[in-house]
């Protein structure tokens, strides 16, 4: 899996249906109503995610690797 940025993230999880609901420093946190699924990506500007935090991302998600990279 290559490197993804903060807003590579964003977009993907805004394409499963979560929605932006608050902002705390450079965290924001994604909500899916649907669901009741949270996410809280690390949005640093020009920096990649660190894998393990793409990873649990990812599973937050509910998604698995193959499916993201589908997203891409």
């Amino acid at each position: 899996m290559s490197k993804l940025t903060a807003r590579e993230v964003i977009r993907i999880a805004e394409r499963l249906g979560f929605e932006f609901d608050r902002q705390r420093g450079s965290h924001a946190v994604y909500m899916r109503a649907s669901d009741k699924r949270r996410i809280v990506v690390p949005a640093h500007k020009g920096r990649d995610l660190k894998p393990g935090t793409l990873r649990g991302l990812i599973d937050d998600m509910g998604l698995s690797v193959e499916e993201l990279v589908a997203m891409l």
